[in-house]
């Protein structure tokens, strides 16, 4: 079983279920697990318990057992666990087999998110199981003998239940996933910047605006906002006496000048909202203040950025350099 990292390192909630599934003629599906929430950035909640069941036809013979690793991509996904009602995969909430990989850049699913994801290993001797009309219920009986109370899904999944001691090596996986995807995204984004730096230094200028599809530039309805560059203002005291003694200095002139005096990290504003297209983007509100982490010496281009412990990349002419 292959977990895309990125996608665990956005999800908004996790299930681990062990399925058994038996059949002759008609196939009954029947398993149980557990499902966690996502409270914040660096925690889980306390796991919740689930039980799963349906039926299948068709000519079928055999048994098998699967382990499934549910990844819920929406916060709706997670409130349909906690309800306590019943949720049924495919019918309440789309359902789609998890990318394998890192390299998701063209990949529709994840442009357009299925609200589930599920990844499977399975033993036996079908040829593979579907989770589709299968239901998912709270499992009140598990969480009353566990936490020692009626306790319900909500209270555990929202925070309000402390987790327990038992689940810390489920929780150390997840913070070593978390961790390992922030490495691949900040290698990632160095490795783009020095490209984009190379691309840079050609006479034809760097447009971003090709290099994403065209439904970020969508993503406001600002006639202001910068399709190829954002000429930032300088004032005349920055302004290189020898410089001007020798030629006219052009803004972007100044503009590079100042950019190779910027040590890394340094904070900009965002003067545009961003809302980002790919798990590796750092979306952010206008006004926001942003940790540039990696940068090139051009703000036509892709820049590595920190906002509220989120990292990732960012056009760089969306924000306001610091004042010379």
């Amino acid at each position: 079983m292959v977990l895309d990292i990125s996608i665990l390192a956005r999800a908004r909630g996790l299930a681990v279920l062990t399925v058994f599934k038996a059949g002759f003629l008609v196939s009954a599906r029947g398993g149980s697990g557990i499902v966690i929430a996502r409270i914040s950035e660096d925690r889980w909640s306390a796991p919740s318990a689930v039980g799963l069941a349906g039926l299948g036809g068709g000519f079928e013979i055999g048994a098998e057992v699967t382990d499934f690793v549910i990844i819920l991509n929406s916060q709706s996904a997670v409130d349909a666990f906690s309800k306590g009602g019943n949720l049924t995969l495919g019918g309440n909430f789309t359902i789609a087999a998890g990318p394998l990989g890192r390299n998701m850049e063209g990949d529709v699913a994840v442009r357009s998110p299925s609200a589930i994801y599920t990844y499977s290993k399975t033993r036996g001797l079908f040829a593979g199981i579907s989770l589709e009309g299968t239901g998912i219920i709270e499992r009140k009986d598990a969480n009353r003998k566990f936490y020692g109370g009626d306790v319900r899904a909500y209270e555990i999944l929202n925070g309000t239940v402390h987790p327990p001691s038992v689940a810390d090596p489920l929780y150390e996986i997840l913070h070593r996933h978390y961790e390992a995807a922030e490495k691949i995204l900040v290698e990632a984004a160095k490795k783009a910047a020095v490209k984009k730096a190379a691309k840079a230094d050609r006479p034809k200028s760097f447009s971003f605006g090709a290099y994403r599809s065209k439904s970020m530039k969508n993503s406001s309805t600002s006639d202001d906002k910068p399709s190829r560059k954002m000429r930032s203002k300088f004032t005349s005291a920055r302004r290189c006496t020898s410089l001007v003694e020798e030629h006219t200095t052009s803004e972007e002139d100044l503009q590079s000048i100042f950019m190779d005096r910027l040590a890394c990290p340094f904070e900009v504003t965002a003067l545009f909202s961003f809302e980002g297209e790919l798990p590796c983007d750092l979306y952010f509100q206008e006004g926001d203040k942003i940790t540039v982490l990696t940068r090139t010496h051009t703000q036509n281009d892709w820049w590595e950025g920190r906002l509220k412990g989120r990292k990732g990349i960012f056009p760089a002419n969306y924000v306001q350099l610091p004042r010379p």
